[in-house]
């Protein structure tokens, strides 16, 4: 007989311990059904697969937040400020929480496109994962399983979980943050940790896209005042504890910027006084709702008609620009929605499954109502945040009508949505008519007849419902399932990408970045019949391109300035070699590759310019001599060439080039230090496009252009006007 030692006995059970987790892991919880941990982690690996696939084709994406990123890369300062450039001249326009991410992974990883876009994969498969945990504890696996293929296949959400925008982080913070509050209603012993962990997300979404963080606050904290189960008073101690959480987890930053000493940290961008608090209450603050956005394309003061950003009003989700993007199953989630408060009317105060339609269809109902009416800078990428809250509705109101289907109210409830939803696949896909036109009537049918087996479902064998439950959602997941494909299968540049098929909506595709080409010149995909830069009726103002031609339109609070000048009756004149003049049919900046192309001033508002190897090889000499390799006007630009050189470039101006940063003064001293190598006066793949700035052709980078354009030589570079600030003429 063998004696079995201690360390024998270790040795065996620590295997034993492992693959006992691995069987947990695998298997689920005891009470979940044997194929819902499997179904899961299924969801989780075809999500991941599908983001990660053809993911270099976007490269750098958005060079804006990509050139931030390389700076919070090589510099502990710019990480923290998100500072375009890492010798900190001015930041992005937003909070740098979005940056993070994707500047550890950089500095982990090295510089590359999918060192940038594999973070926002996470993130994106993230929420999938705490969407299906939220839904799958009140309502089961398989209402949490649908909640997460629709949110994955939502193509907006398929567009921004693979791009370097902070929406995806938006997106993943909002939908823990319902997570905390949902785990909080369900009882009073604990709840207080679940709020203060909403408490943080909200924070942390906070700093990343600012006050859109707070939008679905007040129905959140609400519903927690209502229906939690504790008394009135400690209810709303926990409510001012999960405030104090987020005002910590947000303002920690936002007191260091504000406190930290103005001429040792970059300007804040998107700021007309360097002040963050006014960027998050102007530019990224209320003139987001009013249109009044000083700084922004054109100066601010949006008007009527959305000023410029689109019609608003209660039909806006669903418009020809905006539609196709997020609103397959928005009637069905708002129908489902009703149903889900209709069915659990009559429960208890504390009832969870009602508390979670509030929470998710409040968060719906609020974020949907300001996108529909807010009158300052909208894009169509912005409806992701809509998409967790959506997909939630359509898992939970299913399952709650399926347990309700023998009632014949429910059944129709569940044919209606099923109807309602191949009835508005079938609108939508007839928008892009020559995008797979066998789809559409297939998706009405199958809806047709889905519907049909739905009504009957309560009286009909089980295994007949569940077939036609099936042909329900695969009908209304077909549409958006192909404009997803046609996303992950095209590369998006830019600062305004869409998902789907050309014509889905209006934004940067492929290689070349920026929209469709006046001139018609987007593949012949469009006709050159459509706007770029995504603005969905036409230029902003009411602009139209008409037969490769500008005609009359406006950007939001003013007229169109183009670079240097201004093209008489609004209208492009033939090229002259002056600046502010353009080809016939292009805008000033405008690109040959489509949308905003490379050059200076307007050229990089929306995209950057093409990089030359000679223009690289330029900046690269002696780089290391200045502070700055160069400058130029717009970040756009300027994150193009330092990209590709991975040296700091200036952003004068910042995004739009209208930020009084830095000013004449300034700019002096700095050549005069010899810290500024060369001026970039147009890009690679621009058409000459002039010296002003983005914004108008007044201001600080319109007056540093006419100085530099005085004192200083120009160099043809390739392709690119550079301007040496270390020889005058």
């Amino acid at each position: 007989m063998t004696a079995t030692t201690p360390t024998a006995t270790a040795a065996h059970a620590a295997p034993t311990a492992r693959t006992g987790r691995l069987a947990r892991l695998w298997r689920g919880r005891p009470e979940d059904a044997p194929w819902a941990r499997p179904a899961f982690l299924g969801l989780l690996a075809v999500t991941t697969a599908l983001y990660l696939w053809n993911l270099s084709a976007s490269g750098y994406a958005n060079s804006f937040y990509s050139a931030a990123v390389q700076a919070g890369g090589e510099s502990w300062k710019a990480f923290f400020f998100g500072s375009l450039d890492a010798a900190n001249a001015i930041t992005v326009d937003k909070p740098p929480a979005a940056l993070w991410p994707m500047a550890l992974s950089v500095r982990l990883f090295g510089l590359g496109s999918w060192q940038i876009l594999v973070p926002e994969v996470l993130m994106g498969v993230g929420t999938v994962a705490v969407l299906y945990a939220a839904v799958r504890r009140r309502f089961g696996a398989g209402a949490g399983l649908i909640a997460g293929a629709v949110l994955a296949l939502t193509p907006v959400a398929a567009l921004m979980f693979r791009f370097n925008n902070p929406d995806a982080l938006l997106a993943l913070l909002m939908t823990v943050a319902v997570y905390g509050v949902l785990r909080a209603l369900e009882r009073a012993e604990g709840a207080a940790k679940w709020l203060v962990l909403a408490g943080v997300a909200f924070g942390f979404a906070f700093l990343t896209k600012t006050l859109q963080a707070f939008l679905i606050l007040p129905p959140l904290a609400l519903v927690y005042a209502v229906c939690a189960p504790a008394r009135p008073l400690r209810r709303f101690g926990q409510l001012g504890l999960a405030g104090l959480a987020l005002v910590v987890s947000g303002g920690w930053w936002v007191a260091l910027v504000e406190l930290w000493p103005a001429a040792s940290r970059p300007y804040v961008g998107g700021s007309q006084n360097n002040s963050f608090l006014e960027l998050t209450f102007g530019y990224n603050g209320l003139g987001r709702i009013n249109g009044n956005e000083v700084g922004s394309v054109g100066g601010g003061g949006g008007g009527g008609q959305g000023g410029g950003w689109g019609e608003t009003g209660p039909l806006r989700m669903f418009n020809d620009s905006i539609g196709g993007q997020i609103s397959w199953l928005l009637p069905a989630a708002l129908l489902l929605l009703l149903a889900g408060l209709v069915v659990t009317w009559r429960a208890p105060r504390t009832d969870t499954a009602r508390a979670a339609f509030l929470v998710w269809g409040g968060a719906l109902l609020m974020t949907l109502g300001v996108f529909s009416f807010m009158a300052g800078i909208f894009h169509e990428y912005y409806t992701v945040a809509l998409a967790p809250y959506l997909a939630a509705l359509i898992g939970m109101g299913a399952a709650v009508l399926w347990e309700e289907r023998t009632r014949f109210a429910a059944s129709a409830g569940l044919a209606a949505a099923a109807g309602v939803t191949a009835w508005w696949g079938w609108t939508l896909l007839g928008r892009t008519p020559d995008h797979l036109p066998w789809l559409r009537w297939t998706v009405l049918v199958a809806g047709a007849v889905a519907a049909l087996g739905l009504l009957a479902a309560g009286r009909a064998d089980r295994r007949l419902g569940l077939a036609a439950a099936g042909l329900g959602l695969a009908a209304g997941l077909a549409g958006p399932f192909a404009y997803t494909l046609e996303t992950l299968s095209t590369g998006h540049q830019g600062s305004i990408v869409t998902a789907g098929p050309a014509g889905a909506g209006f934004g940067g595709r492929g290689p070349g970045g920026g929209g469709p080409r006046m001139d018609g010149g987007d593949g012949g995909r469009n006709g050159g019949t459509q706007p770029p830069n995504g603005f969905p009726n036409g230029f902003p103002g009411g602009g139209q391109a008409q037969g490769g031609q500008f005609q009359g339109g406006q950007f939001p609070g003013g007229r169109m300035q183009p670079p240097g000048g201004q093209s008489p009756g609004g209208q492009n004149q033939p090229s002259t070699g002056q600046t502010g003049q353009a080809p016939a049919g292009q805008m000033p900046g405008f690109g040959e590759r489509g949308g905003m192309g490379g050059g200076g001033g307007m050229g990089g508002l929306l995209n950057g310019a093409s990089v030359g190897a000679e223009a690289k090889e330029k900046l690269l000499q002696d780089a290391d001599a200045y502070t700055w390799a160069a400058a130029a006007v717009g970040a756009q630009n300027a994150a193009s060439y330092q990209l590709a050189t991975e040296k700091p470039v200036m952003a004068i101006g910042g995004f739009n080039g209208s930020d009084p940063s830095p000013t004449l003064a300034q700019f002096k001293e700095y050549v005069a230090e010899g810290k500024i190598h060369y001026f970039i006066g147009s890009g690679g793949g621009g058409t000459g496009g002039g010296m002003g700035g983005p914004g108008g052709g007044a201001g600080s980078s319109s007056e540093i252009s006419t100085w530099v354009q005085e004192n200083f030589a120009a160099v043809t570079v390739g392709s690119a006007t550079f301007y040496d600030l270390t020889s005058e003429k």
